[in-house]
C-alpha cells in the first residue's frame, strides 16, 4: 500500500497489517463492563439471561469471592506463610544455636537421675521442680524444668545437665519445651509478637485459607475441563503468554498444594481463639475431647490433669519429702514407668504439686508412630494409680493430636518440616502470581499506577435459587462457627455495597 507524502513529494510504501487470529475465550476471565459506555456498572452482567443452571450460574460468584478474598486476605496469608517457613526451620536452627546445652560427649555410664536433678536445683536454689525429661539418646542432656522467679509464670527455667557427669551445661527460659529462638518464632507466627490481640491475624488467615484454596480448586478444574482436559491440571501451560501464563502457574501450583493448605487451615483453627473455642465445645458434645490422666491420693483431692508444665512441689530426690508423706524418689518413679511399658520413647516426669497428687510420667514422642502413653505413680508407695494409653483416645482426639503435630512439623520429623516449607513457598508463589494477574488485567496499561479491574457485580443474581438458598444458609452457619470469617465477610459485603452506591452515583452524574 502506498500514499503520497506531502513533505517529500514521494510515495511511501507502508506495510499491510496482518490479519490476526483472535485468542480463544478465557473461560475463567471475569465479565468486565466498560464503565465508559455502560451507564450502570452495577447492573447484572447478563440481565437478559437471568439465573443460570449448572456451573454457569455459580461460577461468577465463585470467581468474585476468590478474587476479593485473595486480594484482601492475601497479605495475612503471606505473613503466615513467611513466618511458618521460619518456624519449620527453627528445629534445626535450635540444634545449632543451643548445641552446648543440648549435646555432650558420650560417657561410659550415666549417673542416677535423682543426682542430676539435685545438681540442677543446687545451681538454682530459688527454683522448684516441675518436670524432668531424662536424656533420650546418647549424647543428649537431661532437661530439668524449674518454676523460678526469674522467668515468666507460664514458662519454665530449663536446666541442662550432663547425664554422664551431672554437670550443669546451662539454663534457658522455655515455653512448653521450646527454647527461646523457637518460642520467639512461634509467637511471631501466631500473634506477630503482639500477644493475644495479635492472634486475630493468624485466625483470620486460617479462616479464609480453606475458602480461597477450595474456590481456586473448583475454578481450576472447571477451566481445564473446558480447555485442555484433565492432563492440563497438574502442569503449567508452557505455550501460554501474559496473564494466561501467570494463571497457568498459579493454578498448577494450587492443584498440588490444595490439600495441604486445607489441612493447615483446619489445624490452625483448632487452637485459634474464637473458632478454637467452638471446636472444643463441639468435641466435648461429641465426647471426643482429649482425655487427661487423673488420680486421687488417699486423704486428698484430685490430682487433676497434667499439662506440659504442670506440677510444683518437692525436689523429687530419693527419700525427699514431696508435700506430705515419704517420697519414693524420681529414680523409682522412672523405673515404675518403664515397667508399665513406657519404653522406646522419651518421657517427661511431672513432679507432684502437693501431697494430694501423684507423679505423672508420660511419653512425649510425637513422631510417627506416636508414643503418648502416660501413668500416674503414687509418690509414697510407688503404686500405679492411673494410666492413659494413646490407643484409648477417641478418634477425633487422635486426629486433633496428629493434625496439630503435623502443623507444627513434628509428626514425621524432618520430612514433615520439608513438606511444610514446600507448602509455604507454594502459597507465597500463588499470592505473588495472584497479584500479578490483577496487575496484568489493568484497563489502561499505559498508565503505570492503574490497577486491575474488579470482578463484575451482581454475580449472586445468576445463581439458581435451589443453589443460592442452601448456599446462603451454609455460609451463615460457617460464619457463626468461624466468627472471624463471618465478621470479615460482612465487612467485605458492606464495603462492596458502599462502592456500588458510589459507582452508581458517579455514573448518574456523568449521564
Amino acid at each position: 500500500m502506498s500514499v503520497d507524502d506531502p513533505a517529500q513529494g514521494t510515495v511511501k510504501n507502508l506495510p499491510v497489517p496482518r490479519e490476526t487470529k483472535p485468542e480463544p475465550p478465557d473461560p475463567d476471565a471475569p465479565e468486565i463492563l466498560d464503565t465508559a459506555t455502560d451507564p450502570d456498572p452495577d447492573r447484572d452482567p447478563d440481565p437478559g439471561v437471568g439465573r443460570h443452571g449448572g456451573w454457569a450460574g455459580p461460577r461468577p460468584l465463585v470467581v468474585r469471592l476468590h478474587f476479593y478474598a485473595g486480594l484482601l486476605v492475601a497479605p495475612f496469608l503471606l505473613i503466615a506463610a513467611l513466618t511458618g517457613t521460619l518456624y519449620a526451620t527453627s528445629y534445626q536452627v535450635e540444634k545449632v544455636l543451643y548445641a552446648d546445652e543440648l549435646t555432650v560427649p558420650v560417657g561410659e555410664s550415666t549417673v542416677p537421675l535423682s543426682q542430676q536433678v539435685e545438681t540442677a536445683l543446687d545451681a538454682h536454689p530459688n527454683g522448684t521442680l516441675t518436670a524432668v525429661r531424662p536424656s533420650a539418646e546418647e549424647g543428649a542432656t537431661t532437661q530439668v524444668d524449674l518454676s523460678d522467679p526469674s522467668v515468666a509464670e507460664e514458662n519454665a527455667l530449663t536446666v541442662f545437665v550432663d547425664p554422664y557427669t551431672a554437670e550443669v551445661r546451662g539454663a534457658e527460659e522455655t515455653s512448653f519445651g521450646a527454647l527461646p529462638f523457637r518460642t520467639w518464632v512461634s509467637d511471631l507466627h501466631g500473634n506477630l509478637q503482639l500477644g493475644e490481640p495479635g492472634r486475630i491475624y493468624s485466625e483470620l488467615a486460617a479462616s479464609w485459607l480453606w475458602i480461597v484454596a477450595l474456590g481456586g480448586l473448583l475454578l481450576w478444574i472447571k477451566r481445564k475441563r473446558a480447555t485442555r482436559g484433565p492432563r492440563g491440571l497438574l502442569l503449567p501451560d508452557r505455550a501460554a503468554q501474559g496473564r494466561k501464563r501467570t494463571l497457568s502457574r498459579h493454578g498448577a501450583v494450587g492443584i498440588w498444594a490444595v490439600l495441604g493448605l486445607v489441612f493447615l487451615s483446619a489445624t490452625g483453627l483448632t487452637w485459634s481463639t474464637y473458632a478454637g473455642e467452638n471446636i472444643d465445645v463441639l468435641r466435648a458434645e461429641l465426647r471426643s475431647a482429649t482425655p487427661a490422666i487423673t488420680a486421687t491420693l488417699d486423704g486428698g483431692d484430685s490430682g487433676g490433669g497434667h499439662g506440659d508444665h504442670s506440677g510444683h512441689g518437692g525436689h523429687g530426690g530419693e527419700g525427699h519429702e514431696a508435700g506430705k508423706g515419704r517420697d519414693i524418689g524420681i529414680d523409682r518413679v522412672l523405673e515404675t514407668a518403664r515397667e508399665q511399658q513406657l519404653t522406646g520413647a522419651p518421657v517427661e516426669i511431672a513432679a507432684p504439686a502437693d501431697g494430694t497428687s501423684p507423679y505423672v510420667v508420660k511419653q512425649i514422642d510425637k513422631q510417627w508412630p506416636v508414643h503418648l502413653d502416660s501413668v500416674a505413680v503414687h509418690p509414697g508407695t510407688g503404686a500405679v494409680i492411673d494410666e492413659l494409653r494413646f490407643d484409648d483416645y477417641p478418634l477425633l482426639a487422635k486426629l486433633s493430636r496428629w493434625g496439630i503435630d503435623g502443623h507444627m512439623g513434628v509428626l514425621f520429623g524432618p520430612v514433615n518440616q520439608i513438606v511444610l516449607i514446600a507448602l509455604a513457598l507454594g502459597l507465597i508463589l500463588m499470592i505473588v502470581w495472584g497479584y500479578r494477574m490483577w496487575w496484568q488485567r489493568r484497563p489502561t496499561k499505559e498508565r503505570l499506577l492503574s490497577v486491575g479491574r474488579p470482578m463484575p457485580r451482581g454475580a449472586w443474581r445468576r445463581v439458581p435459587l435451589p443453589v443460592l438458598l442452601p448456599l446462603a444458609a451454609v455460609t451463615v452457619a460457617i460464619g457463626w462457627f468461624i466468627p472471624l470469617f463471618g465478621i470479615s465477610l460482612v465487612a467485605f459485603l458492606a464495603v462492596d455495597i458502599l462502592l456500588g452506591a458510589v459507582g452508581r452515583r458517579r455514573a448518574a452524574s456523568l449521564s
